[in-house]
């Protein structure tokens, strides 16, 4: 929901500082690499305990996850850049739940699961849209310049992101964050289902 404004917002000092780092010689799938790091970092922490630290870990993890985009767009997108980009996005998506269950299995294990059950259902419906998306050649840059087509919804990638630096900040309360955000997933899940049928009849 918040992505199409954030884009707004952070691309500009994103395709600046992606210039730099291109002329530098830093390539786009080295940048993915670092915030696939620093997201399983982020993980390791939070199943650790060490909160602090894992939050630091999510600004750099997500800092890398922008940038790797715009040193792509300074130099040359490719296909494999784009692909290695969702998958390494949606294991760390995964990974943090993991920890959170890893962390404290008594109280967090059931909405962990839930919250992952979630997730699941939300990524197969964006993917599946996406690839039907491909086949027909259809184009939308309202989510900035992607590798695969975005659509919109509820539970974005700005929502996720703020809601696991809220569990981070407030662990006490994951169970409570999880089952909310869930929610949040299911709507955007069944959002995108509806828009399918109407799109792809």
């Amino acid at each position: 929901m918040l992505d199409g404004v954030m884009r707004r917002v952070i691309d500009p000092p994103l395709t600046a500082i992606g210039h730099h780092l291109a002329t530098a010689g830093i390539s786009a799938d080295a940048m993915t690499g670092f915030s696939l790091t620093c997201g399983l970092l982020c993980a390791g922490s939070i199943a650790g305990g060490n909160f602090g630290l894992a939050l630091l870990f999510l600004a750099l993890g997500r800092i890398g996850d922008g940038l790797d985009g715009a040193i792509a767009r300074a130099t040359k997108p490719t296909d494999r850049g784009g692909f290695i980009d969702i998958v390494g996005d949606f294991v760390f998506y995964g990974a943090v739940p993991l920890a959170f269950a890893w962390f404290d299995p008594q109280e967090n294990a059931l909405a962990a699961a839930w919250l992952l059950f979630t997730f699941y259902v939300n990524g197969a419906s964006f993917l599946a849209y996406a690839a039907v998306a491909g086949r027909r050649r259809m184009v939308t840059n309202s989510r900035g310049l992607k590798s695969i087509y975005f659509t919109a919804g509820l539970a974005e990638g700005t929502e996720t992101i703020a809601t696991f630096g809220l569990m981070i900040f407030l662990p006490a309360f994951f169970p409570q964050f999880a089952v909310v955000f869930g929610i949040l997933c299911l709507l955007t899940a069944g959002g995108r289902l509806l828009l399918a049928w109407k799109d792809f009849g």
